[in-house]
């Protein structure tokens, strides 16, 4: 007999539980008149992923337990439908990561995660303990299982279920997005679930979280491995997959998007949740005419709406003509309130302020961080007197190395591609142009510069980008040895150089503004190093 599968690809807010029971039910609701059997739901789905330390309060269980009661009093409306809700559990003083089934009014089964990730951006086993039963029913004779986001990661789990006698395995899941995760998926998917010759209908969740981006992308396998039905990038959906026996029918699938598409999609979705989720009414930004603040102009007003995003111009005496014009040239194009607050005057009068105690000594970086605090100082007025957020435009490259100014530039609420090497912020220019041409092409073709001296380049102080980004990428994210990296090509002199600048700079990056993360290891949550350490390798 056909069993049929609705699958909700749902962007839960952490912590509101009514919002989400709501949108769980309204999801039922139209799995109910598709005449689905099963819906199945993201990991944590009724409180949203993650919570982290909400899950050691008490009133959090509390009113967890009143929601999934009231929300399984609310499906009894769909006689029959079997809905796999997750949600926390604590029982008998223990707390689980939980999926109940939820069938004609009742609970009438749970199951509790058995693997717990404790690692890079997840930290399970702070709050839960890890349990092994399982939890098989039965729909119009074929056997249903359920598993939660990691354990399917491992073989044992996966196996129990089919020891059970699962035919097919239904899995919430919370995995976040970093860059290549969708073919890890279901590399692993293939390798621990189909090896059990089980199918699989897997329901991750969408939105942005934080500096954490969950990319939907909820999927169903066969038997053999072979992707049959495939849902929506970065965006919510709701698709209904047919079952003949545990065989699941197969539908088109969509094109695969490129990594620049992917990682822009990313951003867009992690502004706009970022911003609307926390309840700013809109975004502004320092626009300097450079590559990185119009990569975050374009995000922004991807994300947000032209009318909801201001720029920005603070010139001083060292910027270019050319960064005036191509930022005129580029709001223009946007449609987004332009203004312009020369810094000069207030440079003047920090320096006239500062002129005794600074006599006799040459200006140096002390002067340039200065024109970057005072950037900051307005931006951050103009924020608290308009209640937008400032969004800054700190790429990762500028973070390892520290080329950027504490409470100057990094003065602000949200991080937007604070994980993008700058190889990849000109790489997402020129995607973002490829749908239509907002950035201005001399912005893209100029060389980088920070404009708080005379003819001042960024490779002045800094390695070739090409450079910087792959030495970056071995010693931060791939974790190699300086031996390493240098038997890899690069000269010795640039590699101890950029991995200097990467360990003294830690103490700047503690205190630089959440950003969204997009590679399988960014600055912040997953990047744990000490400030005060004299280890060097």
């Amino acid at each position: 007999m056909t069993v049929k599968v609705a699958i909700v690809q749902m962007n839960s807010t952490v912590g509101d539980i009514a919002g989400n029971r709501a949108r769980i039910f309204a999801a039922a609701s139209r799995a109910a008149a598709a005449g689905a059997d099963i819906v199945l739901t993201p990991e944590l789905a009724l409180v949203g992923y993650p919570p982290e330390d909400l899950l050691l309060r008490n009133a959090f269980y509390a009113k967890t337990r009143e929601a999934l009661g009231g929300l399984a009093q609310d499906l009894a409306a769909f006689p029959g439908l079997h809905v796999i809700v997750g949600h926390p559990l604590q029982d008998g003083g223990l707390r689980y990561n939980a999926a109940s089934l939820l069938r004609d009014g009742q609970v009438v089964g749970v199951y509790r995660k058995h693997d717990l990730p404790n690692d890079t951006v997840f930290d399970e086993k702070r709050y839960f303990v890890s349990a092994s039963d399982t939890l098989v029913f039965d729909v119009k004779g074929t056997r249903f299982g359920v598993n939660i986001c990691e354990d399917t990661w491992f073989p044992s789990a996966p196996r129990r279920a089919r020891q059970a006698g699962a035919e097919v395995l239904l899995v919430p899941n919370g995995s976040p997005y970093h860059m290549n995760k969708q073919a890890l998926r279901a590399d692993v998917m293939r390798e621990n679930v189909a090896a059990q010759g089980l199918s699989l209908v897997y329901a991750n969740l969408v939105g942005g979280q934080d500096e954490l981006i969950f990319d939907g992308h909820s999927f169903v396998m066969d038997q053999a491995g072979q992707i049959t039905t495939q849902l929506k990038h970065f965006e919510e959906d709701f698709g209904i997959v047919e079952f003949e026996g545990a065989t699941p029918v197969a539908q088109p699938l969509p094109a695969p998007l490129s990594l620049e598409a992917q990682v822009y999609q990313a951003l867009v979705l992690g502004v706009r949740d970022y911003i609307g989720k926390n309840g700013f009414p809109g975004a502004l930004l320092g626009l300097s005419g450079g590559v990185d603040s119009a990569l975050v102009l374009a995000v922004a007003v991807d994300a947000l709406g032209a009318d909801k995003v201001r720029a920005v111009m603070m010139p001083s005496k060292y910027t270019a003509d050319i960064s005036w014009l191509d930022s005129r040239e580029m709001v223009k194009r946007l449609g987004v309130r332009y203004d312009e607050i020369p810094i000069t005057p207030c440079f003047d009068a920090f320096k006239a302020t500062l002129a005794s105690e600074f006599q006799g000594l040459k200006e140096d970086t002390t002067e340039e961080n200065i024109q970057a605090r005072i950037r900051g100082t307005l931006l951050m007025a103009l924020s608290n007197k308009y209640g937008s957020i400032v969004l800054t435009t700190g790429n990762k490259s500028e973070m390892a190395v520290g080329y950027c100014t504490l409470y100057g530039d990094m003065a602000g609420g949200f991080a937007v591609i604070k994980d993008i090497a700058k190889t990849l912020v000109y790489r997402l220019c020129h995607y973002r142009n490829s749908l239509s041409e907002v950035i201005p092409e001399r912005i893209l073709t100029r060389g980088p510069s920070a404009e708080l001296r005379e003819n001042q380049l960024d490779q002045d102080s800094l390695p070739p980008y090409e450079v910087l980004d792959g030495i970056m990428r071995m010693y931060m994210e791939e974790n190699h040895a300086i031996a390493d990296i240098i038997q890899a090509g690069y000269s010795p002199a640039d590699v101890t150089r950029v991995t200097k600048l990467i360990k003294i700079n830690e103490y700047k990056r503690r205190q630089a503004p959440v950003g969204i993360r997009v590679t399988h290891r960014g600055f912040g949550r997953d990047w744990r190093y000490p400030i005060t350490s004299r280890f060097y390798d």
